[in-house]
């Protein structure tokens, strides 16, 4: 079956979102293990404002921190010229851009409007010219916007255009409020790769409506292979109503693993980071996996 890549998320979008300050030392072993489960890319953090984002106020700490796996890539969000040059000293692999396709959430988002959001990724590129760090262009509310609906494919279409302008490697489709539907994702991501022959195109989905890994399929289906997800399930917008966390990585592998699909990731790894971060975390999270088990766990029919 064909090779699905598993790309984690959750010590970037996972614990922006947390009430509480994960530990700079637990981020860097946490990240270890998933690199030696099996992940093929790691979005280590973002450098961000400490202000915007407290709980990544480490962001230099934990790159210079965890082990460089090779195979893996460690990429870093960035929403500035000063956060490029941050990733720049830490050597990240790649940095991730990101822009919503709605004005509306852009502006909330990041208080510019997807005009400007372009002009500052150009002064970004110039920044990371000739360092050998790749970027990728990230569409937020690609499938709908909880302000404006439903987004118009050709809009998506020439927003991707613009990175691939800018200089953009490779490109995340992100259903940011989990609004997207299997049929919406399998036509868009046809219309993408059918304009763009060989792109390497990541899907981000959110579970807020639970169709995320029904999305997921749909995508494959189309000719997508790299795939987002949080462990345990973790994740969220903080300015999107109701959104809540990314499709849960144990849940995405365990589906696809037990469908044939050739997948780096050991699961039953895993499932062990996964219910070691719940104790880290002290409270429970969204996954299914960590709490059902795999299919073949079977029960005793012994009765007492």
């Amino acid at each position: 079956m064909e090779r699905i890549y598993i790309q984690e998320v959750v010590t970037r979008d996972g614990f922006q979102m947390e009430d509480q300050f994960v530990p700079t030392e637990r981020k860097i072993a946490l990240i270890d293990r998933l690199s030696h489960a099996g992940v093929d890319k790691v979005e280590v953090t973002s450098f961000v404002s400490p202000k915007a984002v407290p709980n990544l106020r480490d962001a230099e700490e934990v790159m210079a921190g965890i082990e460089r796996k090779p195979g893996v890539t460690y990429t870093a969000l960035i929403p500035n010229v000063k956060g490029a040059e941050r990733a720049a000293v830490c050597q990240a692999d790649e940095v991730n851009l990101v822009v919503s396709v709605s004005e509306t959430h852009n502006l909330k988002n990041v208080r510019r409007t997807v005009d400007e959001s372009f002009s500052n990724f150009h002064d970004i590129a110039g920044v990371l010219s000739g360092t050998g760090i790749q970027m990728n262009g990230t569409l937020a509310t690609t499938f709908g916007c909880p302000f404006e609906g439903r987004m118009d494919e050709d809009r998506v279409m020439g927003l991707i255009n613009q990175y691939l302008a800018l200089g953009a490697e490779s490109i995340t489709l992100a259903d940011t409020t989990g609004m997207a539907t299997p049929k919406q994702v399998y036509q868009l991501c046809e219309k993408v790769l059918d304009r763009w022959p060989g792109l390497p195109v990541t899907l981000h989905f959110h579970n807020t409506r639970g169709m995320g890994l029904a999305n997921v399929m749909e995508g494959i289906r189309a000719g997508v292979t790299r795939f987002d997800a949080s462990l345990g399930g973790l994740g969220g917008c903080p300015f999107a109503p109701g959104a809540t966390g990314n499709i849960c990585t144990e849940d995405l592998v365990h589906m696809l693993a037990f469908m044939g699909y050739d997948v780096n990731v050991n699961l039953d790894q895993l499932i062990e980071i996964s219910k070691g971060l719940e104790k880290t975390l002290n409270h429970e999270l969204p996954g299914q996996i960590i709490k059902a088990g795999k299919i073949t766990d079977l029960h005793s029919t012994s009765y007492s």
